[in-house]
């Protein structure tokens, strides 16, 4: 593995390039991402439509929830940059 200082390794992953000589790739990890319980009261009919369209996906509901809120989240955290 390569070494550089951290300012080149922000420039370089800023400017888009290829940083992977630069990082130890069998220490990475991903945080976060492990699965958490999580309850949620919705009104029968609501739950009736997030089944149908779920089905329509091809995913389950608890899936097109994590999606829909994933996408809902990322939005607000772009507008909010702005």
């Amino acid at each position: 593995m390569k070494t550089i200082s951290a300012e080149e390794f922000d420039r370089k992953f800023d400017d888009g390039e290829d940083i992977s000589d630069y990082v130890d790739w069998s220490k990475a990890t991903r945080p976060n991402l492990e699965p958490v319980q999580m309850t949620v009261m919705v009104k029968r009919g609501t739950m009736l439509h997030l089944d149908r369209r779920a089905k329509q996906l091809g995913v389950t509901r608890d899936a097109l929830l994590e999606i829909w809120l994933t996408e809902k989240l990322e939005a607000a955290s772009a507008a909010a940059a702005e």
